[in-house]
């Protein structure tokens, strides 16, 4: 061991191969229940307390860039431990070994789900029922998103006006922008803040008067609707991977945006099936994208999707940690990122309005939701997600 090397000394066990890190992580991937902050505190214990693959002081100052930048930050944490461990090489072992757990078992349901259909009675009543209490994980991580990035100045503006863009269909790009702008021009940018607001004043105008909001988004739906392809999905999941700020559930807005209301590949429905089923698994939520690409293209689309939504994963990673250091510990650009946090919050809580609107069609939808949401704010267990969805089926059955 080189003195010079003072990483080298923090491998209590010794610096493992690259065959033993997709090993490793393959196992972590197994165990991944219980959402991100499970999957990084197993991280913390098992790489940094025990094992010493870095310091606690290293750890937790990665894992605030990762936080800032899009993506599961899970799996850019085991990208960021496999490249400690063997550069590039060890970051596409372990973010490999991690996901493909999960991804495996999404593929398996994905299949069952497209090939067994939903023809019997009491399947349907029990993925009616399914279906509410995933919207209602997706109604209960609002609050949690909100508590992490509206605590910036000017950040509640920059949701706001997110809200409102979202609801009138406005395009994705515009509050994001705003956010990113509006939040680094900070207390005393009142040029940039200015520029901001005559920008996406400008935008907003110009998409309005095309023919009506609503028109040009039913013409966009009419001409874009039609089969998959492998390339639309790797887009769509790149866009998600890119624009997931302030955690998993942000991609749920942008994916649906594009397999549900831009091309109708997916029903809601069909959405909130992906959505509940990524619950439960060892995974990151975001592989509920795999199953969108499955029913939406089959195997080949189910492998385009995951890849683009992985992606920037493993790049921040490979392309190199220490710049992105850099440019998140920038003051305006660390401040830009939190605007484009704030108004993905914004844009969360209108998908989640627009889903409640459309899927409570009576007391037993709305009974169901309640008691799911409560249970799911109440509980400390990981193991209340998959429990929840079990009650919920359950419950479809028995009412159906």
């Amino acid at each position: 061991m080189s003195a010079a090397d003072p990483q080298q000394a923090l491998f209590a066990l010794g610096r493992p191969s690259v065959g033993a890190i997709f090993w490793r992580f393959l196992g972590y991937g197994a165990h991944a229940f219980g959402g991100p902050v499970a999957q990084i505190a197993m991280l913390r214990e098992q790489l940094v307390a025990r094992e010493r693959w870095t310091s606690h002081d290293t750890f937790t100052r990665a894992l605030a860039v990762y936080q800032a930048l899009p993506g599961p930050e899970a799996h850019e944490m085991c990208c960021w431990f496999g490249h400690l461990a063997r550069g590039r090489l060890g970051a596409i072992a372990a973010g490999l070994g991690f996901m493909l757990p999960g991804f495996a078992l999404m593929l398996l349901s994905a299949w069952l789900y497209t090939t067994y259909g939903l023809s019997e009675p009491w399947v349907m009543a029990a993925f009616s029922g399914v279906q509410i209490a995933a919207l209602a994980l997706l109604v209960r991580a609002v609050p949690k998103l909100a508590s992490h990035a509206l605590k910036v100045r000017g950040a509640y503006v920059v949701a706001a006006v997110a809200f409102v863009s979202e609801w009138f269909v406005a395009p994705f790009w515009m509050p994001m922008v705003f956010g990113a702008m509006w939040c680094a021009g900070g207390a005393r940018g009142s040029a940039l803040r200015l520029a901001a607001v005559v920008l996406c004043g400008a935008a907003l105008w110009r998409y309005a008067s095309a023919e009506g909001a609503r028109e040009v988004a039913g013409a966009i739906v009419a001409a874009e609707s039609g089969a998959a392809d492998a390339w639309s999905l790797f887009v769509t999941g790149c866009k998600g991977g890119l624009l997931t700020f302030g955690g998993a559930y942000c991609a749920i807005p942008f994916v649906r945006a594009d397999v549900v209301t831009k091309h109708a590949w997916l029903s809601d429905g069909q959405f909130l099936d992906g959505l509940a089923i990524g619950g439960v698994l060892p995974a990151p939520l975001v592989i509920f994208v795999t199953f969108a690409g499955f029913v939406a293209d089959a195997w080949i689309g189910a492998f385009a999707i995951t890849a683009g939504m992985f992606l920037p994963s493993f790049a921040f990673t490979i392309i190199g940690h220490r710049l992105v250091d850099r440019l998140v510990h920038a003051p305006r650009f660390h401040a830009a990122l939190d605007g484009v946090a704030a108004s993905v919050v914004g844009i969360v809580t209108v998908t989640a309005v627009r889903l409640c609107v459309e899927r409570f069609d009576g007391l037993f939808s709305i009974a169901v939701f309640v008691v799911a949401w409560v249970v799911l704010v109440r509980a400390r267990s990981l193991k209340a997600i998959p429990l929840v969805m079990a009650a919920a089926a359950v419950a479809g059955v028995l009412a159906g």
